[in-house]
């Protein structure tokens, strides 16, 4: 299984992560606090998507649903900035990210023959212009709407220095994170 894992973080650096390492499920630490935080609205994105807060579940049910996989690959996008105030970069670097994101979840699907995965990528889902949640009708594309790793509790700090990603990349960056959770089994 070794060698599989440095493939899947060669893959991920290979389809333009800037860092990617694998992350063992039971060493995630899952923060209660930090999906609460999704309820002060700083995003304006609660309650408004499937893949977000309320609608994505109770944090306890995400917790389990994350903890039947043994690993994940974790990887992060860096990108530059005019300033550390740059949103249109900002939302820029987010589409690109996006992009790398399902790049990475293709091969992981196709390439490396691993169907049972649960995807989280950064921030809330924007493939659709507007969410189905919105009308009350349901996810319109369901294979390509991903939740957060915010949404799910997940203390992405921790994370990241858990597996000697930085989370700070310098000055005016601004920096993204992937997390695509498998069992190794697989």
């Amino acid at each position: 299984m070794e060698i599989i894992l440095s493939e899947l973080v060669q893959a991920a650096l290979a389809a333009k992560a800037d860092h990617a390492a694998i992350a063992e499920v039971a060493k995630i630490k899952f923060v209660e606090d930090f999906r609460k935080a999704c309820e002060q609205n700083v995003c304006r994105k609660y309650n408004t998507n499937w893949v977000c807060p309320p609608a994505v579940g109770p944090f306890d049910e995400l917790k389990a649903r994350a903890c039947q996989y043994t690993h994940g690959l974790l990887f992060q996008t860096v990108h530059q900035m005019k300033s550390s105030f740059d949103w249109k970069g900002m939302m820029a670097a987010k589409k690109v990210h996006d992009g790398v994101f399902r790049d990475i979840l293709a091969s992981v699907k196709n390439k490396h023959k691993m169907q049972q995965v649960l995807p989280l990528n950064a921030g809330s889902c924007e493939f659709c212009a507007k969410c189905a949640y919105l009308d009350n009708e349901p996810c319109r594309f369901p294979e390509e709407a991903f939740a957060s790793v915010e949404a799910y509790g997940i203390d992405v700090i921790n994370l990241e220095k858990a597996c000697g990603i930085p989370y700070y990349n310098g000055k005016n960056t601004v920096s993204y994170v992937g997390l695509i959770l498998f069992n190794s089994e697989e």
